[in-house]
């Protein structure tokens, strides 16, 4: 942890009150061309926790890496004690080509705690695992929603954890979802290593949304100015409105194939039987209204335009507090 006065991690060594950029390199291109995956490590000369900041585990999950540039960008990363360890980009094959996966189709986040001798998602888990995550009190992990869903600005953690509640309410995303870990996910392991981990989710893939993105930068400025290691410099303000608990939610899915459009916006507050979108055909011969099945919030929106029965349309809570 950060107390130590020299940090030694992936094969460097950071002392109290210095600041670094080491490299998280674990394969070559084909083409034999080295990719170096910065990590930028800042470090008061004042003890304290260890703070590890991440982002693009999915390769097209650019809103999450825009909101790790940002912090990075105004200093936030300098910490009054302790160290902020920052990864914008973990997942820099997937990155390079706008692709979620990793050039051999696998899901990092379905790949951890990794395997030194394995696939090429799975040695880039295993050395995450490995070499940076022990040193960490506190995860944020920043992600984006996929395809073309539209996640509301929230936080993802598991039910009774008093802990996790706390600094979930300090961060002040407008919703916390309670959520089950996934088997050979990134917030699982930190989980069973004793690791808190706060999971941001907002906005969508290839997509940069700037209230997402504030949202995250100032939710990332309330967590460190909770724990004290803030700079002076940046001022902290209070959420707009009270975080919503989301406890319990479930899928809409398209009953046609068609056109969609939706035509409430996301966060909004519904109540049953409201009309959430239609889907049309081209033709102009169908059109069907999308209807909330429950009182709720939604806090998700598929964008795409063309949609197939049975996709996912609307993420709607069906208990809250």
């Amino acid at each position: 942890m950060s107390d130590k006065e020299v940090l030694h991690i992936l094969g460097e060594d950071v002392a109290l009150g210095e600041s670094a950029k080491v490299s998280f390199n674990v394969a070559k291109l084909h083409t034999q061309n080295t990719i170096d995956v910065p990590v930028i490590i800042e470090r008061s000369k004042k003890p304290g926790p260890t703070v590890l900041i991440t982002a693009g585990i999915h390769g097209d999950e650019v809103n999450g890496v825009e909101i790790v540039r940002q912090i990075i960008a105004k200093g936030i990363n300098k910490p009054k004690k302790g160290t902020i360890i920052c990864v914008p980009v973990i997942n820099v094959f997937g990155f390079i080509h706008m692709d979620r996966e990793f050039p051999d189709g696998r899901d990092l986040n379905r790949m951890f705690p990794g395997i030194r001798g394995g696939s090429l998602a799975s040695r880039v888990a295993f050395k995450l695992v490995t070499e940076i995550l022990p040193h960490a009190d506190l995860v944020l992990d920043f992600h984006t929603g996929g395809a073309d869903r539209f996640n509301a600005a929230q936080i993802r953690i598991i039910k009774n954890e008093d802990n996790l509640d706390e600094l979930a309410q300090v961060f002040g995303a407008p919703f916390v979802l309670y959520s089950k870990h996934l088997k050979k996910s990134f917030r699982n392991t930190c989980y069973k290593l004793g690791i808190p981990v706060l999971l941001f989710e907002g906005g969508k893939s290839f997509h940069i949304d700037k209230t997402i993105t504030n949202t995250g930068v100032n939710g990332a400025k309330r967590v460190l100015h909770h724990l004290g290691m803030l700079g002076s410099k940046f001022k902290v303000s209070k959420p707009k409105k009270a975080c919503i608990y989301i406890t319990n939610s479930k899928w809409i899915r398209a009953n046609y194939s068609g056109m969609f459009k939706s035509t409430i916006t996301i966060n909004s507050e519904v109540k049953k039987g409201e009309v959430l979108g239609n889907i049309t055909d081209p033709y102009g011969s169908f059109n069907h209204f999308v209807k909330a099945p429950n009182d709720g919030y939604i806090f998700n929106i598929n964008e795409s335009p063309i949609i197939y029965q049975g996709d996912a349309i609307f993420h709607i809570s069906t208990k809250f507090k």
